[in-house]
């Protein structure tokens, strides 16, 4: 029986991106079959060198392991002439190509799209940065933290007054590599019906701007303020109670429940006489308030029992630890685990899809810093004499995994 191909296997990206978001978007399309290479400096990826959360490995860190799996590393210095015509015979066989450099870098390094297009009309070329590729604040850092405060977001929960909380994860960054992934795939599948590559661009502004799609249509079409309350609800835009509260023994989360019924549950009697979408709305302060001083009465556990059996929509606040173990987690199979040469057993987050015929796959955890620089030259036609003089001169690096720590 012959199995079918992968979504995307015989499709080439090369990866010259660096931090979170681009290498997201690319370890995606390696989960899905293409070959990734991924394109850095001799010395490494900057990602290599700067750990979330001090979380060092082996030789390789947590950050780095869990953006670049399913890669195949090309260490290549670009500002070296050599080095850029390395990548440029690269380019004559890829379909797609992804950067994040700083606006005006890929111009400088003559990898910009008017350049590669010139070598390979097919290529699909990816352009992402923070704000755009030009206007007022073409040069301010793309980072996570700063865009959440751009775009509003932080603004539509907690109290009025108090500083804005940013979210729980990297936001910004994980919405603007599904926005690339996104971008590629509709980009090939033109080039399928056309033959013709193109010039994708993503900004991470525009990402977390058009994600909030139905909260900024209610603020501009609908011209309902952004207004916070005194009580700390989760959205200025549902009707109360809705957020995380309280109880003896931890905390839940409570989603738009229908009042009189969340009364008779909590014996709150004040309940029994509001209209869910009026004073939901005009005494939210108050539903809160009320809210809250019940449900500090009991456990999580009796609580969800209770509010549960009265079909009211509600759920635990879990920390890391209780969503590795939570049930539903392991039935869905959302960790997976591989085994890394230098890294031993790896468990990680798997693949957010799942297809019939063609499954996501993890083929190669994340690679040491040119790891495969040698393989891939030879495979882009480069003689054993070119390979080896362009290593001499330090133009290109390779590191095997059974190779010494310096």
């Amino acid at each position: 029986m012959t199995s079918t191909p992968r979504i995307l296997e015989g499709y080439r990206v090369l990866d010259c991106s660096i931090a979170m978001a681009g290498p997201f978007a690319a370890q995606r399309l390696g989960d899905l079959g293409a070959d990734v290479v991924k394109v850095e400096p001799v010395t490494g990826e900057w990602q290599r060198h700067a750990a979330a959360g001090g979380a060092q490995g082996n030789r390789i860190n947590v950050s780095f392991l869990s953006l670049n799996r399913n890669k195949r590393s090309l260490a290549v210095d670009l500002k070296n002439v050599a080095g850029k015509n390395v990548l440029l015979r690269m380019v004559e066989s890829a379909d797609v190509f992804l950067q994040n450099y700083r606006p005006g870098v890929a111009e400088r390094l003559g990898v910009d799209y008017a350049t590669l297009s010139a070598i390979n009309p097919r290529l699909v070329y990816v352009s992402m940065s923070g704000y755009g590729e030009d206007g007022p604040d073409v040069d301010q850092p793309g980072q996570d933290l700063l865009l959440q405060a751009r775009s509003g977001a932080m603004l539509s929960t907690g109290r009025h007054g108090e500083p804005p909380q940013p979210a729980g994860q990297y936001l910004v960054d994980a919405v603007t590599a599904s926005t690339a992934f996104e971008a590629v795939l509709a980009a090939l599948l033109h080039r399928e019906r056309t033959g013709e590559g193109q010039l994708v661009k993503v900004n991470m502004l525009d990402a977390i701007t058009t994600l909030q799609m139905q909260e900024l249509s209610v603020f501009v079409a609908g011209k309902v303020p952004q207004q916070r309350s005194a009580e700390p609800h989760a959205h200025v835009y549902i009707r109360a109670p809705y957020g995380t509260f309280k109880t003896a023994d931890g905390f839940l989360a409570l989603a738009m429940p229908d009042l009189p019924t969340l009364g008779k549950v909590i014996d709150e009697p004040a309940f029994a006489e509001m209209s869910s979408e009026v004073h939901g709305w005009t005494h939210r302060d108050e539903v809160h308030r009320r809210t809250a001083d019940r449900l500090a009465l009991r456990t999580t556990a009796e609580w969800l029992d209770a509010l549960g059996a009265a079909g009211i929509w509600c759920g635990p606040v879990q920390d890391y630890a209780a969503l590795v173990d939570d049930p539903q987690i392991k039935h869905n199979g959302t960790f997976v685990e591989y085994d890394h040469p230098t890294e031993g057993r790896v468990t990680t987050p798997g693949f957010p899809y799942a297809f019939s015929r063609t499954p996501a796959a993890i083929d190669r955890g994340a690679p040491l810093v040119g790891e495969h620089t040698g393989e891939l030259l030879a495979e882009a036609g480069f003689t054993d004499e070119e390979i080896a003089a362009l290593t001499a001169d330090g133009v290109v690096a390779e590191t095997s995994p059974d190779q010494p720590v310096a």
